[in-house]
Order: structure tokens, then C-alpha cells, then sequence
């Protein structure tokens, strides 16, 4: 019998996600059968749509109803007529803070056939771990006197120890297995508490790492140094709100926020990780069939690498990058593929051994 059985929950979601996610599992569904695994899909017709139906964004259980799987794959969350706030608390954040989901990974490198915006970019390469379940984006606080001109809202960011030391040690430990180069984001002239706690923390986890060498960098500093010196950087470590920013600015650095996964891992693998595109739901092209599925492609290959299928997921990356290579490009990265189109020219690859 196949040891090798993988329980995944699919959450198409919303907008351009009801079409990189059916993408996804065409491509990983090929991979299984090359490689000798087998993977159960489990649909969950959750987003905007159950909104509009149920009045929230997944059933009172959801959380429940996911915790038995090996992982959570994501497209997009996101509606014009409702509110981000709605959206995203009504779902993606539930499901990452009660799996404790608190590192999210969000990798970037220029791929072949992608033109960064910027002069001279080819050795963009850079890993942006993001604290991911309290910082900056957290419930604690409220609005008072609401309509009125005395309204005020108070907002409170959370940084604990346990939060900063968990996530630094494991940006200082990917970082060894790299470069052995560290940035860590802060804003500790400025932010008089947390960040000045936060840059006390990485300095001493980091310390107790051998090989790695850690700067810490203002992050207005730091978003200017990404610009004019890209090539500079390897692992940045950062709180959630500043690595949510820097992420998309990478991304777009790299030639498409369409290309950019991300991870939200439970390291200790108590919880399901979820995996998904950094990418919005896109409704100004949803249903027209163009939109680029390397951001979905590229998290099912994080997936499977933290499912431990480490050759299929470089499998999968290969034939990425040997579609991009040969020319077959969507239309934000300047070519005339859609969806379909891609996805096929990637499992064209794979069947050619590529």
C-alpha cells in the first residue's frame, strides 16, 4: 500500500482563484502520478459566494472541518461588494492564526522571461519571512462615538516573545541554509516599544546561530536599499504588517506580483499549513481566462515540498520555468497565454521529462 496519501483541502475562493486553483491540481494531480503519491482533493466552496449565501465566509465548523488534512491550498479572497476587513477575517486569517499557521514564506526570484522594471536585475533571489499571526495585525482594540466628530479608533499591536524568537529563529535558520545573510525589518527609531523589543529578540535568537550574519535596517531605508540594490539581500525577517509590504514590493521588483506564492507554515506541524498566491481575487479579469497561474504553480511546489515530495515539487518549478524559457508567458509578463494555455505548456514539460 502507497504510505505516500495526501488529504488537501482545495479553497478556490474567490475572483481569479476559481481558475489557478483548478490549474494547480491539474498539474500536481500529473506530478502524483510521475512520482508515486496519491492526493485527495477535498473541495470547499468557501469565499464571497458562501457569503452572499450564508451571511460568512465558511461554515461555523470550517476550522474544524480542515484541521484532519495534510494541507490547505488557497487560491484568492476578495469581492467588490464586500469589505476587505469582512473577507479576510471572515476566513484567511482565522484559518492561519487558529493552525497557528505563524511563519509565512514568501520566496522571490526573477524567472525566466520576466523583465523586472528595474536596470541590470538578474540576481534578484530573495526570502521574506513574515511573522504572520499577531504584530501589527491584531483584534485587539475598538472605535468609539462612531459617526460623530469625537469618533476614534485605537488599534494595538501585539509582539510577544515567544512570536518574535519562533519566527527569527526560523528566518536564521533558513538563512544558513542559503546565503547566511539576515535583514531584519524594523522601525525602531520611530516605534518606541515593540520594535526596539523586537530588534532585542532577533539580535539574541540570531546570536545562537552559527554562520549567519544579521543586520537590522529601518524599513523605510530598507524598502529604498530593495530598490536601488536588490542583489544586496537574501532571507528578510519581518514583523507582519512590514513583511505584507515588502513581499508585494519584491514581487513587483521581480516583474509581477502574479508570480509571487507564499507558505503559511506551522513549523512544529501541529496544524495544516496553508499554501497561496500573494496575488488578490482580481475581479477586473476574472472569467476571462488570462490570468497567470505561476503564483498558484509555484505554491503548490512549497506545498509539496513541505509534504516531503522535494523531487516533484523541483519538478514542478523546472517545467515553470521551461514553459517561461520557451516563451509561453501570460499577459502581464508581456505575452498572450492564458491560463489554459500555460498550464498545458507546464505539463508538457513535466511529460517531456523536463
Amino acid at each position: 500500500m502507497n504510505s505516500r496519501r495526501y488529504t488537501v483541502d482545495l479553497i478556490a475562493g474567490d475572483g481569479i482563484g476559481q481558475e489557478v486553483v483548478p490549474a494547480a491540481t491539474r498539474v500536481v494531480d500529473a506530478l502524483a502520478r510521475r512520482h508515486g503519491f496519491d492526493m485527495t482533493w477535498r473541495d470547499r466552496n468557501w469565499g464571497s459566494a458562501y457569503f452572499f449565501e450564508h451571511g460568512r465566509m465558511m461554515p461555523v465548523d470550517g476550522i474544524e472541518q480542515l484541521s484532519d488534512g495534510d494541507a490547505i491550498l488557497l487560491g484568492a479572497v476578495g469581492h467588490p461588494d464586500l469589505p476587505d476587513h469582512e473577507t479576510l477575517w471572515g476566513l484567511l486569517i482565522p484559518i492561519r492564526r487558529e493552525f497557528l499557521q505563524y511563519v509565512n514564506l514568501r520566496p522571490v526570484r526573477v524567472l525566466p522571461g520576466v523583465v523586472s522594471p528595474l536596470r541590470d536585475v538578474e540576481a534578484l533571489d530573495i526570502v521574506v519571512v513574515r511573522e504572520n499571526v499577531e504584530g501589527e495585525y491584531s483584534a485587539v482594540g475598538g472605535r468609539a462615538y462612531r459617526g460623530t466628530t469625537d469618533e476614534f479608533a485605537i488599534q494595538e499591536a501585539v509582539f510577544t516573545r515567544t512570536g518574535i524568537t519562533r519566527v527569527a529563529r526560523y528566518a536564521a535558520q533558513l538563512a544558513a541554509t542559503r546565503r547566511g545573510s539576515l535583514t531584519s525589518a524594523t522601525k525602531s527609531n520611530g516605534i518606541i516599544h515593540s520594535m526596539p523589543f523586537w530588534d532585542e529578540v532577533v539580535a539574541s535568537v540570531v546570536s545562537e546561530v552559527e554562520g549567519v550574519r544579521l543586520r537590522s535596517t529601518l524599513i523605510d531605508a530598507l524598502a529604498a536599499a530593495l530598490v536601488l540594490r536588490p542583489g544586496d539581500f537574501d532571507v528578510i525577517v519581518a514583523s507582519n504588517l512590514f513583511g505584507d509590504i515588502l513581499s508585494d514590493l519584491i514581487a513587483a521588483l521581480a516583474g509581477s506580483i502574479g508570480i509571487a506564492p507564499s507558505a503559511n507554515i506551522n513549523p512544529p506541524r501541529h496544524h495544516p499549513s496553508m499554501f497561496e498566491p500573494i496575488h488578490g481575487s482580481a475581479p477586473d479579469i476574472a472569467g476571462k481566462g488570462i490570468a497567470n497561474p505561476v503564483g498558484q504553480l509555484w505554491s503548490a511546489s512549497l506545498m509539496l515540498d513541505h509534504l516531503g515530495e522535494a523531487e516533484a515539487a523541483t519538478a514542478l518549478m523546472t517545467a515553470i520555468e521551461t514553459a517561461m524559457s520557451d516563451g509561453v508567458l501570460t499577459a502581464d509578463l508581456g505575452g498572450t497565454a492564458g491560463t489554459q494555455e500555460f498550464t498545458s505548456a507546464v505539463l508538457r514539460a513535466l511529460s517531456s521529462g523536463n
